[in-house]
């Protein structure tokens, strides 16, 4: 019954030392022919960065709906979408402090405490799917849930859709954006994930992947080298520095105490009831990682020293330094961008 995951740790471990052995290391590069050849070697170097991740696309090259945004911005700051009405998207997912709200769990209508740290919504238009345990393909699908769930805003669809109808405001903004349409759980939904969309923090790192080597400090590329070296690539990888596979949290050494296990630390397996799926997750983004404390589904990591050491023994199996978690440390704040984005108020009428 061990051999399925014997071999999976044994592809993990092949594919960690892979990396290990290239990325970081450009020997591979034949410099030889480009070295006098400014054009071609910056061409090489830039390739050679953007061999695990991406620089961030403009946000004009996403090709998004203006109108659509500016509605979905104000649906996202809008508690009439909770059943008490002092809820909003916003209440957890605080733009001004990294789109989450800095606290292990989040609290919900009538105070209620959740089971489950709140992920960022900046940049989440780059996911490949949206929760912790990845059950939205969408950002859309993912709009519809917190509305309904009962300890979190807690209202009921058809009540805010008939609040939200009752405002002459959005009758004649959504009248004009959707036509056929008008206000429903749909076009409410598609509006608020058009803004999240927008949601993009361009960042140094994006700089440097494009061949500016002055974007990140001497320290935060030793830090991006070592974030290299040691395979933290296997799974923060593509534009978003992760948000694109689910993993094993726990995969080279557990992480969770089975007797003590929550029901929310089961992660994807409360999806799907597979054995194989048990303490599965989506790999979290690490754009703006440095505001968005604590860590984890659990958010029992107070710092990025503690995040990266325990990622280091529970994911990677290796046991990091402090010199040189401090280094990785330095990276990851270069994935910190500035949001450009104002919050606008909800029509009162």
């Amino acid at each position: 019954m061990y051999k399925p995951i014997l071999k999976y740790v044994a592809i993990l471990c092949g594919f960690l030392a892979l990396v290990g052995c290239e990325a970081g290391d450009y020997s591979y590069i034949d410099y030889q022919k480009t070295a006098q050849e400014p054009t071609m070697l910056e061409k090489a170097r830039t390739t050679a960065r953007t061999k695990y991740h991406q620089p961030m696309p403009s946000l004009a090259s996403l090709n998004l709906s203006e109108d659509k945004v500016r509605l979905g911005n104000m649906l996202y700051h809008d508690t009439r979408l909770s059943g008490n009405g002092k809820l909003s998207c916003a209440s957890c997912h605080v733009l001004a402090i990294g789109g989450d709200d800095n606290q292990p769990v989040s609290t919900g209508i009538n105070r209620q405490k959740g089971s489950i740290n709140a992920p960022t919504t900046l940049n989440s238009g780059f996911n490949f799917k949206q929760f912790w345990d990845g059950r939205a393909e969408s950002l859309r699908k993912q709009a519809e849930g917190p509305v309904e769930n009962p300890i979190e805003m807690g209202a009921k669809w058809p009540n805010v859709i008939a609040s939200l109808q009752a405002v002459e405001t959005y009758q004649k903004l959504f009248d004009a954006i959707y036509p056929t349409q008008g206000i429903n759980q749909y076009t409410v939904t598609d509006a608020i994930a058009e803004f999240e969309r927008s949601l993009i923090t361009p960042a140094p790192i994006d700089e440097y992947l494009r061949g500016d080597d002055n974007a990140l400090t001497a320290e935060q590329q030793e830090g991006y080298r070592l974030f290299q070296s040691y395979g933290c690539v296997a799974c923060h990888q593509g534009v978003n520095f992760g948000g694109n596979m689910m993993q094993k949290f726990g995969a080279l050494k557990a992480y969770f105490d089975e007797k003590n296990e929550k029901t929310v630390d089961l992660g994807l397996f409360n999806q799907t009831q597979r054995p194989t799926d048990r303490n599965v997750f989506k790999v979290p983004s690490l754009r703006n990682v440095e505001h968005t404390a604590p860590y984890f589904h659990n958010g029992l990591a107070q710092t990025l020293d503690e995040a990266i050491n325990i990622m280091g023994l529970n994911q990677l199996g290796r046991e990091i330094p402090p010199n040189e978690r401090t280094k990785i440390a330095a990276f990851l704040k270069s994935l910190s961008g500035e949001l450009k984005t104002t919050p606008i108020d909800p029509p009162k009428q």
